[in-house]
């Protein structure tokens, strides 16, 4: 059997949103990859209005070279299980927050996946994009030393930044 040819420029990660109206909320997450020079894609698919889509985009993703596929999605949010009943990749889910609900309806149905169908899911909106890149670089990171020395010097820099934050509220209101 010949051996299978790696193609470096395929993306790692798919960043899928089930409306393009999401797309403001997931830009966090477009900018860490792009921080971490991490090749990702992003589409637009829904569990419900084009689900054969996602459905064959999650069965053929892992050959195509994704390892990690990020869904968003609000209302009934039912896009990242249906990506993971399709396949056995990592899936995180992102709830989008929408009417009425702000979210609740969106982690209600990421977070309560049946046995055997596991999502995992990170906060809410902009902070769980960003959440969501963040963990998916960790799981690459597992089998590439480079970037887990990058994901490590990201949080040395956010600990700076933190402590920065604090001697200048200390300086301003500890007289």
């Amino acid at each position: 059997m010949p051996a299978q040819i790696k193609n470096q420029n395929l993306p790692e990660i798919a960043l899928i949103m089930g409306s393009k109206n999401d797309l403001p909320l997931l830009e966090g997450a477009i900018n860490i990859f792009d921080k971490f020079d991490i090749k990702y894609m992003v589409r637009v698919m829904s569990a419900h209005r084009t689900p054969g889509i996602a459905a064959e985009f999650a069965s053929n993703a892992e050959a195509n070279g994704i390892k990690v596929l990020i869904c968003a999605a609000g209302m009934a949010a039912h896009l990242a299980g249906a990506m993971a009943a399709n396949s056995t990749l990592p899936v995180i889910g992102i709830p989008i927050p929408s009417e009425p609900f702000n979210a609740l309806d969106s982690l209600l149905a990421t977070v309560q996946m049946p046995p055997g169908i596991p999502v995992a899911t990170v906060t809410a909106g902009k902070a769980g994009a960003i959440n969501s890149a963040l963990f998916a670089i960790s799981i690459l990171a597992l089998n590439n030393h480079k970037l887990a020395e990058k994901l490590k010097q990201y949080r040395a820099e956010q600990t700076e930044k933190a402590i920065q934050a604090d001697q200048e509220v200390i300086e301003k209101f500890n007289k």
